[in-house]
């Protein structure tokens, strides 16, 4: 049974801090964050969709032009959200964003979001999912009819994570891969407070063993924010995934 408003107890972390380079000559100094989509920010969409989810407290991870996204937050109100910022003294990598806003994470486990991707999922089954299996943490992955633009993760019969595959453009045919959305665990998340990892992916999820972590996999919309070409797209895809959280999350 799906849980009304699942992100009500649930801390939700942005990982936003990086330089945005891929990015930058379409947006110029604009941040990712505040990319335009459909005249509305990018944030703007994606507060939309976790609220549909019940979200109530999120934390943006900000480096680059932090200036900008706190100002926007200034003077734009977002009814039902705290939303907490951290500004990254310097980049620090996904896992160093990770460890310098820990002491702000206070749920277990805790949604953590790429901030330059979305995958459209069901984050109340996502939550479901890592509830019942207890793992590390719980990775969105998605199949995709082509793999050779992404890294794939490999997957073991029952669900779990047994390894992960480097980005191969001679490697053709569907495959599931990083969709950039986690529930982790508070367990996790003190092990990387320890540790001087600098990527979530590459040095925390790939130094794990094997089945530590858990897969919510389906073939969800997903989309990179980070690149020029998927703007165009991307404001159909977050009308249809504010739509779905909102019903999703009025579920009980």
């Amino acid at each position: 049974m799906i849980q009304q408003n699942c992100l009500a107890a649930i801390d939700v972390f942005v990982l936003a801090g990086g330089l945005g380079t891929r990015i930058r000559p379409a947006l110029g100094d604009t941040p990712k964050l505040l990319a335009p989509i459909a005249a509305r920010p990018y944030l703007k969409h994606l507060l939309d969709w976790l609220r549909g989810f019940g979200a109530r407290r999120v934390v943006l991870g900000l480096g680059y032009r932090a200036e900008a996204v706190l100002a926007y937050l200034k003077t734009t109100p977002e009814p039902g959200l705290d939303i907490c910022a951290v500004v990254e003294p310097s980049p620090l990598g996904t896992a160093g964003a990770i460890r310098f806003a820990r002491a702000q994470l206070n749920t277990d486990p805790v949604l953590v979001l790429n901030g330059d991707t979305f995958v459209n999922a069901d984050l109340c089954a996502l939550l479901a999912h890592q509830r019942e299996t207890q793992a590390l943490g719980t990775l969105v992955c998605v199949e995709v009819d082509d793999a050779a633009r992404y890294g794939r993760v490999i997957l073991d019969g029952k669900g779990r994570v047994e390894g992960f595959a480097e980005k191969d453009s001679s490697v053709h045919g569907s495959a599931t891969v990083n969709g950039g959305v986690y529930a982790l665990s508070a367990e996790l998340l003190d092990r990387i407070a320890m540790s001087e990892a600098k990527s979530l992916e590459y040095d925390v999820f790939q130094g794990l063993p094997a089945g530590a972590l858990a897969a919510y996999s389906g073939r969800f919309d997903f989309i990179d924010i980070g690149t020029p070409e998927s703007l165009a797209r991307a404001a159909d895809v977050f009308g249809a995934a504010v739509t779905a959280a909102s019903i999703v999350g009025g579920q009980s």
